[in-house]
């Protein structure tokens, strides 16, 4: 996954603006729903933030308070960087958070969590939980054309082939899993909660 994200950086918004080659797919209200995605992120209240696996600091440069950023992918952080100037942006690994036991007030992540197996999953809850008292999940909606849990081939714009682990989520079900909590979006792509 690590290889993937750090090959996939340049062209990773490419996804969220419909260019290259996802121009032209079939997503009915996308950018419709991209808005509001925005628009719940900048809503959050200005806290003390980690965006865990911030990518290109796409959804990051939406929040409001101090804001820290890390990535595993060294191109995702400086992106990130220059996307949102005024956060603490970090390459680092999202299972060990190198930060000290509460030093924030909320972690919020957007499309990582679904692509962690159980035990990643597992680990990634406790580093979250441990480092601030409010999880911020964003992710993949639970759609018609997709299982709840697939393996994925992806291909790059380099012509690259990647095997990728995917889940996509109802609002319900992402609550369930993470222990409760309130929905913040669900829409026709998106879904995001607090737990």
């Amino acid at each position: 996954m690590k290889a993937y994200y750090e090959a996939r950086a340049r062209e990773y918004d490419d996804w969220y603006r419909g260019l290259g080659r996802y121009d032209g797919l079939e997503r009915p209200h996308w950018d419709d729903d991209i808005l509001e995605l925005e628009a719940t992120v900048r809503a959050l209240p200005p806290l003390r933030t980690l965006d865990v696996a911030c990518g290109t600091g796409f959804l990051t440069r939406h929040l409001r308070g101090e804001i820290a950023g890390l990535d595993q992918s060294p191109t995702m952080v400086e992106l990130t960087r220059e996307r949102v100037p005024q956060g603490t942006i970090l390459q680092g690994d999202a299972l060990a958070l190198p930060y000290d036991d509460g030093a924030f007030d909320r972690v919020l992540t957007a499309h990582f969590y679904g692509h962690l197996e159980e035990a990643e999953r597992l680990r990634f809850l406790a580093e979250a939980r441990r480092v601030a008292p409010q999880l911020v999940v964003i992710d993949t909606a639970r759609r018609p054309d997709r299982e709840a849990e697939e393996w994925q081939e992806r291909v790059l714009d380099n012509g690259s082939s990647w095997t990728v682990y995917k889940r996509y989520f109802t609002a319900a079900s992402l609550l369930a899993e993470l222990g409760g909590g309130r929905v913040l979006l669900e829409n026709r792509w998106f879904v995001a909660v607090a737990a």
